[in-house]
């Protein structure tokens, strides 16, 4: 009967490692891919004329691809996401955890998964039909179409996920914290947000990081309110991100245009892997301390 479950064991430790070796296999292939497809344009047009050139006009006579407003955009779309989304995500999922009534939490928990499933598309057209011509109404502007719809679109896309893993660490947090800091003499609210929100800050933090993963790899929600041209980034203007720059373009590529759209995927592969591993080392000293 022993060997018989050491058998198993065995088997199903294999089985665990070959599939993390194939999801270690296909991310080495996308960064293979990537490098040897993107690094031939970046060395034709010149790593400075490509990521620091402020003009992409690249089906003109004398054609410019210059990436600096793309990456730009995409930082400050992301930030503003973040700075709206993470902080009405973390308050909600505060509320969900430990204050809602059982009622109130398992329909808003079903109305945060609906949210979940929505397709970036729907997201988009919604933004597109409903938040544009608001937003020109609002602020008596030419088009609403811009930074700022796009903003707004992805703290909405990111909240599911804030929310959902953010409740989950919270929920997982030993009920003993929260009774001994009731015994002391603390509120509910700051036995919250001083006992079980530190306990649980390794879960609210991996769902900051969902979010900023979610708010830099949507493209096309963001082309469709953003307005998608070139533009250096303002809030009310027109500008496009990286991913919708490389979603737009590539169906008729071709040449130099098409290794350049590479080069944009190349620089937004490394973009997104330089933020996972800074936040990865925030939170490892975080933990450490």
């Amino acid at each position: 009967m022993k060997n018989k479950t050491n058998v198993k064991e065995s088997l199903i430790h294999g089985v665990f490692l070959l599939f993390g070796l194939i999801t270690v296999g296909c991310v080495l292939l996308i960064t293979v891919y990537l490098i040897v497809a993107g690094i031939p344009a970046i060395h034709q047009i010149g790593i400075g004329d490509f990521l620091f050139g402020r003009e992409w006009a690249s089906t003109a006579a004398e054609p410019a691809f210059g990436i600096l407003p793309f990456i730009l955009t995409s930082l400050y779309g992301t930030a503003g996401a973040i700075l709206l989304g993470v902080p009405i995500g973390f308050l909600t999922a505060v509320y969900l955890a430990k204050v809602a009534s059982p009622k109130t939490k398992a329909v808003a928990m079903h109305a945060v998964s609906l949210l979940a499933g929505i397709p970036s598309v729907v997201c988009g057209l919604i933004g597109m039909r409903v938040l544009v011509p608001g937003i020109r109404a609002m602020f008596n502007i030419p088009d609403g179409a811009s930074l700022f719809a796009a903003i707004l679109v992805l703290a909405v896309m990111i909240l599911p996920s804030i929310i959902n893993v953010s409740v989950t660490a919270l929920e997982a947090v030993p009920r003993e914290y929260e009774e001994a800091s009731l015994a002391l003499g603390a509120t509910p609210v700051e036995t919250y947000f001083r006992v079980s929100v530190p306990a649980a800050k390794s879960g609210i933090a991996a769902a900051a990081v969902l979010g900023v993963g979610r708010a830099i790899g949507e493209a096309m929600a963001v082309m469709m309110v953003s307005g998608n041209a070139a533009n250096m980034p303002s809030l009310f203007e027109s500008v496009r991100f990286l991913t919708s720059a490389v979603a737009s373009e590539m169906s008729y590529s071709s040449g130099l245009q098409r290794q350049a759209l590479f080069s944009i995927a190349l620089v937004l592969f490394l973009f997104i892997m330089l933020i996972n591993a800074v936040l990865n080392l925030c939170l490892k000293r975080s933990k450490e301390k």
